[in-house]
């Protein structure tokens, strides 16, 4: 498996999962290098998105595997990626969230991440915010 960043020929691929982003967003990503792709022998895989919480927190927005791909800790190899990549930038932090009826709160406690915050929007669960010392 290998990490790399998105190019424009992925865009089809995330656009096609990503209901969280629009299809005109993922260009500018793309430019900007926030956009990882797993490929499997250069077949995308999956990806993980991040951008920047208050303007100089790298925060993960989103990681996708697909299906078949799943339980075989490629979510673990591109967080641990992408956190070397952000430390290598000069961060000391990162973070992420995640809706209090998911699982991947575990799975970022796991990877050092401690609950900072929440944030609480009408008719959704609650919003968990995560931080990491890297």
């Amino acid at each position: 498996m290998n990490i790399e960043f998105a190019t424009e020929a992925d865009i089809d691929y995330i656009s096609e999962r990503d209901k969280h982003l629009a299809r005109t967003l993922i260009p500018t990503k793309i430019m900007a290098g926030e956009i990882y792709i797993l490929r499997d022998s250069n077949q995308a895989i999956g990806w993980m998105r991040f951008n920047y919480f208050w303007d100089n927190t790298p925060f993960m927005n989103l990681i996708w595997i697909d299906e078949p791909y799943r339980g075989q800790g490629l979510g673990k190899d591109v967080v641990l990626h992408w956190e070397e990549q952000m430390k290598e930038r000069g961060f000391q932090v990162v973070m992420t969230s995640t809706q209090s009826n998911e699982e991947a709160q575990h799975f970022y406690r796991k990877l050092g991440y401690v609950d900072v915050g929440c944030l609480l929007q009408e008719k959704d669960p609650l919003e968990i915010l995560l931080s990491k010392k890297l």
